[in-house]
């Protein structure tokens, strides 16, 4: 996409939806994701929902194949709705990173 393509859908948005890309914009700049974390020695340094071992992949991928919100809660009882959201914001945020990790992931 084009800067100037950008700069036309952003000018279009409704002021919440501007505050939105605006807040996801400077977590992006900041590479600050509200629980979502790290760690270099904890499953293999992907993004993880804090204080927790479940990547942010595993969870993406459940959706892709169907899962929905209630049902990834039901299985995973001390995750919260935010927790989820969390996780889908940082997943739509770093799609190329989710990619590779979950196709690492099949592939062993």
């Amino acid at each position: 996409m084009l800067l100037q393509e950008l700069e036309t859908q952003l000018l279009a948005l409704t002021p919440t939806e501007k505050a939105e890309a605006i807040r996801l914009l400077t977590q992006s700049l900041n590479n600050s994701w509200p629980g979502i974390t790290k760690t270099p020695d904890v499953c293999g340094g992907d993004a993880c929902i804090a204080k927790t071992r479940i990547p942010v992949w595993l969870l993406e991928s459940f959706r892709r194949e169907g899962s929905s919100d209630s049902e990834l809660l039901q299985f995973y009882p001390h995750l919260s709705a935010a927790d989820l959201v969390n996780v889908w914001t940082y997943a739509d945020a770093h799609l190329e990173e989710i990619e590779e990790a979950i196709s690492k992931n099949e592939e062993a």
